[in-house]
């Protein structure tokens, strides 16, 4: 038994009826986002496809766990990614544990990436989508082996175009919903999370220490930001780091932003590495961003610091670094926020 999780968009939708042509499959939708559920999507797709439907509520953990990581780390001077924390801790954390609850042995979703099992390691592998513009692996770097050896990623060996080609001909396209946006609880602007929270103004400082402005809360600025400074110094400036312990925000011109190395918390191995010893990968440092080759270092309990071949930009604490090797997924880990000496 496979149980399907659907959003009401065309890759799940297109999930279940794929395995459920020769699989035994019900549908599981779960609540996340605190406004009253529009459930009537769900329920057409369950009545077309002739498949039970089943509605798990989530939304008090999700606020405790999700929406709260997110409010806090924007409190810390980071910039989150609550996606990679949803996938490990919802969706393939309760989710999963409800969907084998209910009988199922294993849960599919339609996320574009692939998991295969590799005997000589005894252990779960997770690789790229064959589609490099849908790609979710990124996304997918924290899972577990317990909860890898349960997913099914079925749309992993599809381009999103054969989906959607194939939602067309068999009817299925019309009931499903446009294509999801990437943050499900931010309707418009992400600030209005924030809207009468305690988040104090304060000063706006080049790298070079001269007092430029005033920003409104930390909460309202990212790493690589240019819109929205309210400066007039003559030619662009961006925001370069967030420092929450004096309440500033460090604008610099588009040099400031390049890189040379960080480090990561946290990581995740999905492949197993050599304990204490450095390694070479492609390093990913946000969903859109194109991977470049780094060397990864130890450098820490749980800690490893990634040093780049060509320094790179808008290196940004909160979000998440991602190895690969090629296609496959070696793990990963938050970016850390450090102090300015500390790349020296």
């Amino acid at each position: 038994m496979i149980a399907v999780a659907i959003s009401g968009g065309v890759d799940s939708a297109f999930t279940a009826w794929l395995l459920s042509r020769r699989n035994r499959v019900f549908l599981l939708h779960a609540l996340f986002v605190p406004e009253e559920p529009d459930l009537e999507r769900p329920h057409r797709l369950a009545e077309f496809l002739g498949l039970p439907l089943k509605i798990v509520d989530l939304r008090r953990p999700f606020e405790e766990k999700i929406i709260r990581y997110f409010r806090e780390a924007y409190a810390r001077g980071l910039t989150p990614n609550p996606c990679v924390l949803c996938n490990r801790e919802i969706k393939f954390g309760l989710l999963l544990k409800e969907a084998l609850r209910l009988g199922a042995e294993r849960l599919a979703t339609g996320h574009y990436a692939r998991v295969r099992y590799h005997p000589d390691l005894n252990r779960y592998l997770l690789y790229k989508g064959r589609d490099p513009a849908k790609d979710q692996s990124y996304f997918l770097h924290q899972l577990s082996q317990e909860a890898l050896a349960r997913v099914l990623f079925p749309l992993g060996d599809y381009l999103k175009e054969e989906v959607i080609r194939e939602a067309v001909r068999i009817g299925l396209f019309p009931l499903t919903a446009p294509e999801s946006q990437e943050v499900c609880f931010i309707r418009g602007d992400y600030r209005e999370l924030f809207r009468g929270l305690d988040f104090p103004p304060g000063e706006i400082v080049t790298v070079d220490g001269r007092v430029v402005g005033r920003h409104r809360g930390l909460y309202a600025y990212t790493v690589g930001q240019r819109r929205g400074l309210g400066l007039r110094l003559g030619k662009p400036y961006y925001v370069v780091r967030l420092d929450p312990r004096r309440n500033r925000v460090i604008v610099g011109e588009k040099k400031h932003l390049l890189v040379r190395s960080f480090l990561v918390g946290g990581v995740n191995f999905i492949y197993p590495v050599e304990p204490g010893k450095p390694f070479r990968a492609e390093v990913r440092i946000r969903y859109r961003h194109r991977e470049a080759p780094a060397e990864v270092r130890p450098w820490g309990p749980g800690v490893y610091r990634v040093i780049w071949e060509k320094p790179q930009r808008a290196v940004t604490p909160g979000q998440f670094a991602v190895f690969y090797q090629g296609e496959l997924v070696l793990g990963g880990g938050e970016i850390l926020p450090e102090e300015d000496d500390a790349q020296d």
